[in-house]
């Protein structure tokens, strides 16, 4: 492996505690209860429609999703990093991938909107970011493992590719990356990761640099 691709929520950075606060002010706003927060959290990865549907009880469909989404976001975008930090031995495997000289790169569906003024915040420098608004097609999709590997100049192949979802895996696998799934991201107990056709699961970001030593 050449180069390692890490989706942003749930495994290079845990967002959760901004996003269910943003969540908790639109259920107060709308006159509701706050959302318990373990089950708000497993829907994190999944966008903000999805958390809406989940803490509102509302089908996909439903029309006021989308306002509520919407909502959700704003409030979002004033405290993109009040809570949300890498998680813990993340930023000693950076550390370590760039002494070693391995590039690495983050593919996430969340806008760039936001995804890009959360690492500029956090002081994570990237070698390539691609968001879900970059392409026409966001992740299960290769494209953005394609387009991520270009960027960083190496084959997808000597690619290893990070997420805490299945359409993490999807697009990795699709691309011809190897993927590993972050186990402690943001999986619903519904989850089986085991099926998702990844090459490997980890319990801890610095497991990610035994998975490149071999």
């Amino acid at each position: 492996m050449r180069a390692v691709l890490f989706d942003l929520d749930g495994t290079l950075i845990d967002t959760a505690p901004d996003l269910i606060h943003s969540l908790a002010e639109v259920l107060a706003a709308e006159g509701r209860p706050p959302a318990p927060p373990g089950a708000v959290r497993a829907t994190v990865s999944h966008g903000a429609a999805v958390m809406v549907q989940q803490a509102f009880s509302l089908a996909p469909d439903d029309p006021h999703t989308q306002r509520l989404a919407r909502a959700v976001v704003d409030r979002y975008r004033r405290c993109l990093t009040e809570r949300s930090r890498p998680f813990p031995g993340t930023l000693e495997v950076l550390a370590a991938l760039e002494a070693e000289g391995v590039p690495w790169g983050v593919v996430t569906n969340k806008p760039g909107r936001l995804a890009r003024p959360l690492l500029e915040a956090l002081n994570l420098r990237p070698g390539t970011v691609v968001c879900g608004d970059d392409l026409p097609r966001p992740k299960p999709y290769p494209d953005p493992v394609l387009a991520a590997a270009a960027q960083l100049g190496v084959a997808p192949s000597d690619c290893l590719a990070v997420g805490d979802a299945r359409r993490d895996v999807e697009s990795a696998v699709r691309a011809g990356a190897a993927a590993l799934v972050a186990l402690f991201g943001y999986l619903d107990a519904g989850d089986e990761p085991t099926a998702w056709g990844a090459h490997g699961m980890i319990r801890a970001p610095e497991e990610i640099l035994h998975w490149l030593a071999r």
